[in-house]
């Protein structure tokens, strides 16, 4: 649907939301429409020349260009010049840096910028380049926009688990994935690498180190100019308000807006909640193909995946950290020295094959996660269980190891995408089959929980950040990551789209492809036949359960005429050329039903008020966000912290802090939740050295870290008498 098309049917709300562009293009709304704002992308300036000796001199003209840039006034462009940006949810621990980037551009010397070239839409309307503009020459700065989403495509794939990075949404991944690959000077670069295999391995002893190595990192990506931010770009996404026909309870991510998890979770339709028709539109037709491990690539695929999909955990969606989902971390441990002991009968997937090993006896991992996980119905109506939550890791061992000849069972985008779980995993055990029974009213309901061991070879202090390392779970069922396995195998298609063009076969496409259900089926009767258990999975699935699973699987297919089963909470219906039908996939015993993240659906902020120091402590006075309710609408009203009678825990902000001294190292850094007479405390007792410092602090309510409110304060600590 073209933007242009996407106007009128907003204005009478017969479409409820246009995903990933702004129709209006930044001009005024109507009035029975409403928008939300999210992350799109950098806007660069890569200088030319960027071998030449004189970095010096490249800063300077760098900064002659970002001063040029930004005061040009372009919708959806925000002048910038730093790459963590408070859209992130690490923007607090580089806000003095980013203060003084700012400075830097506004104080830049004198003289006219290098010659700037525009490569891209948004780049020509900034820099108003005429669309026959010659083409750039070899000293040329060139200037444009990076998408954000292209940026992480990579990292984002589902790889047929819940593989994603667990800082694939941080300021300092971005950076170093923006700037590494343009440095020129190789030891720099050198040096830049070892601050990023830290920072990922989590070789650090807690947050105030974490810190300092993302700060030291972004500085040495930027340091030799050779490409530098000018200014991030803003996607507005646009849906109807309206009293009656509009939608409400949304939620969005701040870096993903519409095309996100939370999104497809959250809104609802105002009149109809439970047995409507919610109407999105977007601005490209789906091109990449429908599969689960490296498909649903554009827009349109990410979009769906996250209706058709369901991850151990969901990104936080205002810049917080990882939200338990399908995978529930029950404890989290790190061993110290002497490490975590494995269990001999805990099992790691072989490298290329992915049989499952038990590890035997005496060894030891950094860490280990405890998750219940929250097993269901798939589509095709056979029972999620403990054998799909283990069978990613078999996956992504046998098909993301390279090998020394490429071959069939090889695909490099499962090797991207898998690859830092893949390092991190020292072993797996599945503990038992546990039930957890919930009453609602007068009903009660008893849900399936498995209960699986992870230990893992790395020993992050941030257990949000271990447990979404290599979680243990699958949205896709077994059987239909080995049905597609089987037709890769055999010349049907290709996993990802490179491996598609590399092998001269189609991209492996699970419902559009005529030719490739027909060769599906074909495969499934085979494995039927023969009731087929994969070798890894067969001290977990019997001959019983494998017939069960891939009878299930054929009568889905005709009965819905594709094979794209999964556990997601929207089951795809039917398509075209114009538009896909998803329904509701209903089953009671999902616990995680309608209203499981209303939290996020209206994020309130914190801010503050004043910071008093008190020897070694700080005393924040917040005020907070309340939410004032009326028919539909609701308002959003500012006041001091335990000035509301009904003032309850959830209104209680947390503080982040970062601590900096005066060389500019992170002394210290973290949250805080103690409060003392409405007063947010900070207890730096014991954890400074005598000397100047400078406090950055940000409240956080609700896990919204978008665009927080920073207030610092500096003070002395003196040496003790």
């Amino acid at each position: 649907m073209t933007p242009g098309a996407a106007v009128p049917l907003l204005r009478n709300s017969t479409l409820h939301a246009y995903v990933g562009a702004d129709p209006f293009a930044g001009g005024g709304l109507p009035a029975n429409v409403s928008a939300v704002e999210s992350l799109a992308g950098y806007v660069v300036a890569t200088a030319g020349s960027r071998s030449g000796p004189d970095a010096a001199a490249r800063c300077a003209g760098t900064l002659r260009a970002a001063r040029t840039i930004g005061a040009t006034r372009v919708a959806g462009f925000v002048p910038y010049a730093y790459p963590v940006t408070p859209y992130h949810g690490d923007y607090l621990e580089h806000f003095d840096l980013i203060e003084a980037a700012r400075r830097a551009v506004e104080s830049a010397p004198p003289g006219a910028p290098p010659r700037l070239v525009a490569r891209g839409a948004l780049a020509e309307r900034l820099l108003k380049a005429p669309k026959d503009a010659a083409p750039p020459k070899a000293g040329d700065t060139i200037v444009e926009e990076v998408d954000l989403e292209a940026l992480l495509a990579p990292y984002a794939v589902a790889a047929g688990g819940s593989f994603r990075p667990p800082w694939l949404k941080e300021g300092w991944f971005h950076a170093y994935l923006l700037q590494a690959q343009t440095m020129t000077d190789p030891a720099a670069r050198q040096a830049a690498d070892q601050l990023y295999r830290r920072l990922v391995t989590g070789a650090y002893e807690g947050p105030a180190e974490r810190a300092d190595l993302a700060r030291r990192l972004v500085g040495r990506l930027g340091a030799g100019c050779e490409r530098v931010v000018v200014g991030y770009s803003l996607r507005r996404e646009p849906f109807s308000a309206e009293f009656s026909k509009g939608i409400e309870n949304i939620a969005w991510d701040s870096q993903a807006g519409f095309g996100s998890d939370i999104f497809v979770r959250t809104a609802k339709l105002k009149d109809f909640p439970w047995n409507g028709w919610m109407r999105l539109g977007i601005g490209a037709r789906p091109a990449a193909a429908w599969n689960p491990v490296a498909g649903f690539t554009d827009a349109a695929g990410r979009l769906l995946w996250a209706a058709l999909g369901d991850p151990a955990l969901l990104p936080g969606p205002y810049g917080s950290g990882p939200v338990p989902h399908r995978a529930v971390p029950a404890s989290v441990v790190v061993g110290g020295p002497a490490g975590v002991e494995i269990p001999e009968d805990a099992v790691l997937p072989q490298p290329g094959t992915g049989l499952l090993r038990e590890v035997g006896k005496g060894k030891t991992a950094k860490a280990k996660v405890v998750y219940r996980l929250w097993a269901s119905a798939a589509h095709d109506n056979t029972r999620v269980g403990a054998a799909d939550a283990v069978y990613p890791y078999v996956f992504a061992a046998r098909w993301g190891t390279p090998r020394a000849r490429p071959g069939v069972e090889y695909d490099p985008a499962v090797d991207a995408a898998t690859r830092a779980a893949r390092q991190a995993l020292a072993g797996v055990r599945v503990v038992k089959v546990d039930s957890e029974v919930r009453r609602y009213a007068d009903i009660t309901f008893t849900y399936v929980v498995p209960v699986v061991e992870v230990y893992l070879n790395a020993a992050s202090p941030d257990p949000q950040e271990l447990a979404a390392l290599a979680p243990p779970w699958s949205p896709v069922p077994w059987h239909v990551i080995v049905l597609m396995e089987e037709a890769v195998k055999r010349g049907v298609g290709a996993f990802s789209a490179g491996e598609a063009r590399r092998r001269g076969v189609r991209w492996l496409d699970l419902a559009r492809d005529a030719k490739t259900r027909e060769a599906l089926g074909a495969i499934l009767d085979g494995l039927a036949r023969e009731n087929h258990v994969p070798e890894a999975l067969r001290r977990l699935v019997d001959a019983d359960e494998a017939h069960t699973r891939w009878a299930a699987l054929r009568q889905f297919a005709q009965r819905r005429g594709h094979y794209l089963v999964t556990s997601g909470p929207y089951q795809l219906e039917k398509w075209s050329d114009a538009a896909v039908v998803l329904q509701v996939f209903r089953d009671m015993n999902n616990p995680l039903g309608v209203g499981t993240y209303d939290r996020f659906a209206i994020p309130r902020r914190a801010y503050v008020a004043r910071i008093t120091v008190r020897g070694d402590r700080l005393e924040i006075a917040p005020e907070i966000e309340r939410l004032e309710k009326f028919l539909r609408q609701y308002r959003l009203v500012r006041e001091p912290l335990g000035s509301g009678a009904d003032e309850d825990k959830v209104d209680v902000p947390a503080c982040r802090f970062v601590i900096v001294a005066a060389d500019g190292r992170v002394a210290a850094a973290g949250v805080s939740r103690e409060v003392q007479a409405h007063r947010v405390v900070v207890d730096l007792k014991g954890r400074l050295r005598p000397g100047a410092y400078t406090a950055l602090v940000a409240l956080v309510l609700g896990d919204n870290n978008v665009s927080p409110e920073v207030a610092t304060t500096q003070f002395r600590v003196e040496a003790a008498p």
